[in-house]
Order: structure tokens, then sequence, then C-alpha cells
């Protein structure tokens, strides 16, 4: 069976490569350990190594069930402890009374340093804490010069991987109903907006499905796929039901909420 046939043409070049990872594990027996994979991403790596007897792989982003996690692909004697993974964890400390930094602070404050996005991993934002994960490789580089986050001063304090916080992630269930699972219909119903919009917004690549930027508005949607809004949100395909009288199809899809 091909395995380029599950998968959408614009992964392809990723498939490509975790072939190439896996390949190099099984031909020189050393580790391969990837950068901070988005979900989609990790459910491309299992489904490429598969059940290899010679290269097995594991997963894990610094805490359990994280959303970003660094693969480990290795040869099938060894161990995949967690320090295998060279992740490290910052808590941004600043003067709350004062300020307030969001999510998308931290996140534009480690990409204006030039540190790519697979280098990091989730962003905790709380009441109580703001944390983040990083790759070992570049955390020396990150402590001395992630001082600001917004037009917010910070300090990073290096804490063990045991002190990591998860926060409460849960979608808000709805229904609507669609004349298709085109992108740019799914997201109108969605996010209440006229389908003009949503095209515009579509072909402007403000949108991301399965965390990759999509220009095309006739893209279809599936169950469980992930749209990523610029400025709106997220939100999920959850089910399919009946159609109704008119034909139009009645969708359950989910909002995030913190």
């Amino acid at each position: 069976m091909d395995i380029y046939q599950h998968f959408r043409k614009e992964e392809l070049p990723f498939i490509q490569q975790v072939e190439d990872w896996k390949r190099q594990v099984n031909t020189i027996y050393e580790e391969k350990l990837t950068g901070f994979l988005d979900p989609r991403e990790q459910q491309i790596v299992a489904s490429v190594v598969g059940q290899d007897e010679t290269v097995k792989f594991e997963f894990f982003g610094g805490v359990p069930f994280a959303e970003r996690q660094r693969a480990l692909l290795y040869p099938f004697y060894e161990q995949a402890e967690e320090r295998r993974f060279q992740i490290e964890l910052f808590e941004v400390d600043y003067a709350r009374k004062f300020a307030t930094i969001n999510h998308r602070d931290v996140l534009g404050a480690l990409t204006s340093l030039g540190v790519k996005r697979d280098l990091f991993g989730d962003i905790t934002v709380s009441e109580e804490v703001l944390q983040f994960f990083a790759a070992k490789e570049v955390a020396d580089f990150v402590r001395l010069n992630f001082t600001k986050a917004g037009n917010t001063p910070v300090q990073l304090i290096h804490q063990p991987l045991s002190k990591s916080v998860r926060s409460k992630e849960e979608w808000r269930e709805e229904t609507g109903f669609v004349s298709s699972l085109r992108l740019d219909v799914v997201i109108a119903t969605i996010y209440r907006l006229p389908r003009s919009k949503t095209k515009q917004y579509i072909e402007r690549e403000r949108v991301k499905l399965n965390w990759r930027i999509v220009d095309d508005p006739s893209t279809l949607v599936k169950v469980d796929d992930v749209i990523s809004f610029s400025k709106k949100g997220r939100s999920k395909l959850m089910a399919l039901e009946n159609r109704s009288r008119k034909g139009r199809l009645r969708i359950t899809y989910g909002r995030k909420t913190l």
C-alpha cells in the first residue's frame, strides 16, 4: 500500500524527511532527535515509522500530553528516557501588578530573537504562572537574550521539568449547518462570517489547517481537522451528522477555550 495516499500533497516533503530519519537510524544505528513537532507532524512520524522492528520512536514535550513534542527515533535495543529529549523549562517572571503578558507576546519575543518555531514547545499561560519549553541547544541563547515580552521587561527562571504546569484545555462544542465541507464554507459557519470574507482570509494565508497554512478556499475539511484562524482562535471539526431537508450538512465543531 502506498503510504502517500493517506496524506495531503503539501505534506509529502515532511514525509520524505521522516523516511530519511528512519533510514539513518536503521543504517548507522544512531538516534535521531527532532525539533518540536505539531500534532499533525507527530501523526506522520507515527505512520511512517510504524511498527518497524529495528527503529522505534517516542514523543515527549516536557510535560505529559503536551501539544508540541520532540520525536526520538532510536534503535530497538535502546530506551527512550526523558533526558534524551533535551528539553529545558523556563518560567517568565515579571511585574504582574503592572502588566499582562499573553501567549502571543511570548511567541513574538522568541521568534524576534531568530529562534525557529521547532526549537521551542508549548507555552503555558495561567493566572499563576507563565512557562515555555525550549530545546537544550538554544537554551543558553534564550536565557541571555529573552529580556522583554511585548513592552514588558522579564526575567527567565530555569526550572526542572517537574515544576512544569499544564494548562487545562477545553473545546466548547457547538453545531451548525454547511452546504459543503469546503474550508471557506466551514469557517464561515464556525466563525459566523460572510463566505466572501473567509475566502479572502484564506487566500491571504491567515488560516491554517492542521498547523499548515492553506491558501485554497476549496480545500476539504475532515473530521478531527484543526483550524487555526489568525486573531480569531482555534476550532476543530468534531463530527458530521445527518443532512437537513434542504440538503445542508449538520456539523459539530469545537471552539478552543482555556
